[in-house]
């Protein structure tokens, strides 16, 4: 059964290969991360984790029990006992199964018990009806434009959700 596990340094390889082998699928829905992203990844994962270690934001892992990554579901801009924006992205051969709508159903209870907090945001394009349908059904409402800047050039939506005690 594949486990959600806060980013650490050994996950570095499987983040990687994961990256790597989704790159064209995450494309074709999100902005790619370019060359200079798997060319410097070291330095991006270290800058990472020291983002995580400062608390500013909560990086997850979804790993499958061979330890391969399955997905990647991250709480950045953690204002504490108040709200985080969420970003998630699932490997291709395990999309539209439910992987993605349970582990961020599963990272919203995190959210409260782990960090306090009480509102999640997240922006996807209009071009990402999975995204929408992912964060529906987990809970979240459209409350406004996403400018394009905010969401890598694209036209988009800002999804909220509240988070209570029983999250």
């Amino acid at each position: 059964m594949p486990e959600l596990q806060r980013l650490r340094a050994d996950h570095a390889p499987a983040v990687l290969a994961f990256e790597l082998a989704n790159r064209d699928y995450f494309a074709a829905s999100v902005s790619d991360r370019g060359d200079d992203y798997f060319e410097r990844f070291s330095d991006g994962y270290e800058a990472l984790l020291a983002e995580q270690e400062a608390g500013v934001c909560a990086f997850h892992v979804l790993v499958a029990e061979d330890g391969s990554v399955l997905g990647r579901f991250n709480l950045f801009d953690i204002v504490e006992g108040r709200t985080a924006d969420l970003g998630y992205r699932v490997a291709q051969h395990v999309a539209g199964r439910g992987v993605a709508t349970a582990t961020v159903e599963e990272l919203c209870r995190l959210a409260t018990t782990r960090h306090g907090l009480r509102t999640i945001r997240a922006a996807t394009s209009d071009a990402n009806i999975a995204s929408q349908k992912v964060l529906a059904k987990a809970g979240f409402v459209p409350v406004g434009r996403a400018l394009p800047a905010e969401i890598g050039g694209k036209q988009g939506t800002w999804y909220e959700r509240t988070l209570t005690p029983a999250d």
